[in-house]
């Protein structure tokens, strides 16, 4: 069975740090087919895109968090990270990990969501 396990959110103040994480489990992150990404849904908002690896292995931000979060990846740990620097309110969110290949066997593959919340 294929698990994200997301962790690392949490209660932060604004400028505050934190690290995401998210580690496949029965699934093995194949950086040449997989599109590996980080979304967030805050209340009563759509999910958008934070950040995504590309099967190029281009790291693609949204303008949003460019210059503050940055998205790296641990190959032997099989698991991938979202640090984020200069949180804002605005940032205060559920943090969602998806691994999608859009070639056949497609797969798309969310976690369960991490909570982060920017607030004094």
């Amino acid at each position: 069975q294929v698990k994200l396990v997301e962790s690392g959110g949490g209660l932060v103040q604004p400028g505050g740090s934190l690290r995401l994480s998210c580690a496949g489990s029965g699934i093995l992150f194949d950086f040449s087919t997989y599109t590996i990404g980080w979304y967030r849904q805050a209340p009563g908002k759509q999910r958008e895109l934070v950040a995504a690896i590309t099967p190029g292995g281009l790291t693609n931000y949204a303008d949003f968090v460019k210059g503050r979060f940055t998205f790296y990846r641990d190959i032997v740990k099989n698991t991938v990270y979202l640090q984020m620097n200069s949180l804002i309110s605005e940032d205060t969110a559920v943090y969602y990990c998806n691994v999608r290949r859009r070639a056949p066997p497609e797969i798309d593959y969310w976690g369960q969501g991490t909570q982060v919340t920017v607030s004094s």
